[in-house]
């Protein structure tokens, strides 16, 4: 008997761990996600981690190019995304958990390089460099923008600061923090380098994480559970202090 119990609880206790896990997919876009020394960091990591661990799952994390990670978390079933802007495009192919990070969106033009925009049909003479699937991209294209014509699509942000500095485009679609970080860590100082020529109305309450449709609503609103324990228990606000203070002075 007793030796059944314990074979019971072993059984009962993998079935258990097996189904508590889960796949987070993300990009390369420090400071919200990236990979250091091996390790995958970052202030909205670091809020994805604090909302698994409140609600005891376990997350196989995953760094890799977000066109990749976007069709990862649409095709497949518990497949958790972020950083992820929420736009009216990508509305109907996800399930939104909630806001996790604060995100300005902005068409930056290299100082000294004297480009004016009054609406955002005038960017359309200019090169612009964005990354491939990106919020940023997927706007601009809404709007008109043509890859190959206007949009100088990449895999890396960091590319786009190397072809602005060069002048191989006008202007580079990112995200401010993200930008100011990847500035920072070209040794240059962003309020002298970069110049915000256009601020684009797009994802105004911050990066998500989200989930594909094929994702059960019960682990959607676990999740959106857990985002509301962190911020209630002030975890959320600790971690966002942590990381904001750091970026932006």
């Amino acid at each position: 008997m007793h030796h059944l119990f314990i074979l019971l609880l072993m059984i009962a206790h993998g079935a258990k761990a097996g189904a508590e896990t889960i796949r987070v997919v993300t990009e390369e876009l420090a400071p919200y996600n990236y990979t250091e020394k091996g390790v995958l960091t970052g202030f909205s990591t670091e809020i994805v981690q604090a909302i698994l661990k409140d609600i005891k799952i376990e997350g196989k994390f995953q760094s890799m190019p977000w066109a990749r990670a976007y069709e990862s978390a649409i095709n497949n079933e518990n497949v958790l995304i972020y950083s992820i802007g929420r736009t009216p495009q990508r509305e109907k192919s996800f399930k939104w958990v909630g806001s996790i990070a604060p995100a300005s969106n902005y068409l930056f033009a290299y100082a000294g390089h004297d480009i004016k925009i009054k609406q955002l049909a005038d960017a359309k003479k200019y090169q612009i460099g964005s990354v491939n699937t990106d919020i940023g991209e997927q706007f601009l294209e809404s709007q008109g923008f043509v890859k190959g014509k206007n949009l100088q699509s990449s895999v890396k942000y960091q590319l786009n600061y190397e072809k602005l500095k060069l002048g191989r485009i006008d202007l580079w679609v990112m995200n401010e923090m993200a930008a100011y970080h990847l500035v920072r860590q070209s040794g240059d100082d962003p309020a002298k380098t970069l110049v915000k020529v256009y601020k684009l109305e797009l994802s105004e309450n911050g990066y998500f994480m989200a989930f594909g449709q094929k994702t059960s609503d019960k682990l959607v609103n676990r999740f959106r559970q857990g985002i509301e324990n962190i911020k209630k228990n002030g975890t959320f606000d600790a971690i966002k202090k942590k990381w904001t203070s750091a970026e932006i002075n």
